[in-house]
């Protein structure tokens, strides 16, 4: 560090923060030199949990040293149990494969029998796409910055510290809209699990007792059996329930396709595409039910060899191949399966009076149940490491009551919203555009402006202008759709 400080003597007037540096006058060129903070030695050999965390250091070096391929991130991560590819492909299916792929038959019957086919693994290619861009625009600024590793706010923040002088200032702000959507994204995650576990629950109780309660007692029913799951507060006491989950989705999934591959009818009986006014209904659902960008970030950076995430064939490529084709087979045969009648679950649609179906109703229920502890246990984090600095006294009683409030607040919104199909588009629309899409782009071109630019005829502005546009159209159109739909719910109660 005494070596950083005699080399800058000779600099502008830079005033250091312990964080980040604050610019009182410099050129741009000058400012370019020198853009993060002076914590190069503290952050060289730290763990990449810790690196990848809420909160940033920023080292300094001069940009040049990144053209240069002077510092290679992967050889500073310190792991203490690092994934190997299969592992990290084990984890990124069960990442992507979750209870959305039960809403891919109702996607279909949105779009099409092939329409939605063929839209589904168009849809499924972009988002890979675009999380190929995240994890390359990571690389990228771990060497500018010479960080080991980056979460997804941390990226979006440290682009636009290395960014044009213009955006500088914006960092905090793309640190906190990254948080922001991925609390609404895994809120609202929270909220369909509670309305998938009650509806399924619902059906198989009013089979035997002949009762016809609103869903809306069942999800009431649930909120305290989750404030008691979700007073759980260290993620490894959570792991057990996470592969009874996994090993119920699986066998629920299983039997649930042994049903609706029986007696297929022809394909000729299906609407090959469905009305346009209802496609925003199938992109919400689909790029919900494929997105998982949310845990990318935390895997290749738990990686032994994060090299081989992106590459070819690559641990992603090769994750998300499986987890489109498998989405898109549930979505297609279920559809022609089930047809007009296709339910927001594609488990409700089993037959209620068969002992299998109702076992696979609660399988599914009980699972989902599960994950609901896991889903929630992200955004509390982030939610909690932001307001924890204002208890000084009795941390552990606010963090109960949050954990308490934020658990009840998602049960009262899904007993306010109780339709699986507008919910899960909404959020897709809403949450996964963006992060998925939207930011992924915007980051890249931020990264690239200057070095190494857009390429010939400016190709990288445009196709991320058009991946932008793509997500904006699918915001809109999925939100008001979603909006629409809840509204008629609502009327027919």
């Amino acid at each position: 560090m005494d070596n950083f400080k005699k080399k800058s003597t000779n600099r502008p007037n830079l005033e250091y923060t312990p964080i980040r540096p604050q610019w009182t006058g410099s050129s741009k060129s000058e400012v370019n030199n020198y853009i993060f903070g002076n914590m190069k030695d503290s952050m060289s050999d730290v763990a990449a949990q810790t690196v990848a965390g809420s909160t940033l250091p920023l080292v300094g070096m001069p940009r040049e040293d990144e053209e240069a391929g002077s510092y290679n991130p992967f050889e500073h991560r310190k792991l203490t149990h690092p994934t190997s590819d299969v592992d990290t492909l084990v984890h990124l299916l069960k990442g992507s494969l979750g209870s959305g792929i039960l809403a891919m038959p109702l996607a279909f019957l949105h779009a099409g029998l092939w329409f939605g086919l063929g839209a589904t693994l168009a849809i499924g290619a972009i988002c890979t796409y675009c999380i190929h861009i995240l994890v390359k625009c990571s690389h990228i600024l771990c060497r500018r910055a010479q960080i080991p590793s980056l979460g997804f706010a941390d990226v979006a923040e440290t682009a636009f510290l290395a960014g044009p002088d213009g955006l500088k200032k914006y960092s905090r702000l793309a640190r906190f809209i990254i948080n922001l959507f991925l609390v609404l994204d895994l809120m609202g995650c929270c909220c369909i699990y509670i309305v998938f576990v009650a509806t399924n629950v619902k059906q198989v109780v009013d089979y035997y007792t002949h009762s016809h309660y609103d869903v809306r007692y069942y999800i009431l029913l649930s909120l305290i059996p989750l404030i008691l799951i979700n007073l759980i507060r260290k993620l490894k006491y959570l792991t057990p329930f996470s592969m009874i989950a996994n090993i119920l989705i699986g066998a629920g999934v299983g039997i649930t396709l042994y049903y609706i591959m029986t007696d297929l009818p022809e394909f000729s009986e299906r609407k090959g595409i469905a009305d346009v006014h209802h496609m925003p209904m199938f992109f919400g659902t689909v790029i919900f039910a494929l997105e998982g960008i949310g845990v990318v970030m935390s895997l290749e950076n738990n990686m032994k060899t994060p090299q081989n995430f992106i590459g070819c064939p690559g641990v992603l490529n090769i994750g998300m191949s499986v987890v489109v084709v498998l989405y898109a087979l549930v979505g297609f045969l279920g559809y022609l399966k089930y047809g007009e009648d296709t339910k927001g679950s594609v488990t409700l649609n089993l037959p209620v009076e068969d002992i299998l179906a109702q076992l696979v109703k609660i399988m599914i229920a009980v699972a989902i149940f599960l994950t609901y502890s896991l889903q929630f246990y992200v955004p509390m984090e982030i939610i909690w490491k932001n307001v924890q600095h204002n208890f000084n006294e009795h941390k552990n009683a606010a963090e109960y009551g949050i954990r308490i409030g934020l658990v009840a607040i998602t049960v009262f919104i899904a007993a306010a919203l109780p339709n699986i199909g507008p919910f899960v588009t909404l959020i897709g629309a809403v949450c996964l555009s963006t992060l998925g899409m939207m930011f992924p782009a915007v980051i890249e071109l931020v990264t690239f402006y200057e070095k190494p630019g857009y390429g010939r005829f400016n190709w990288i502005l445009w196709k991320n202008i058009f991946l932008i546009l793509f997500g904006v159209v699918g915001f809109i159109t999925g939100t008001y759709v979603s909006i629409e739909e809840f509204s008629q719910h609502l009327e027919e109660v």
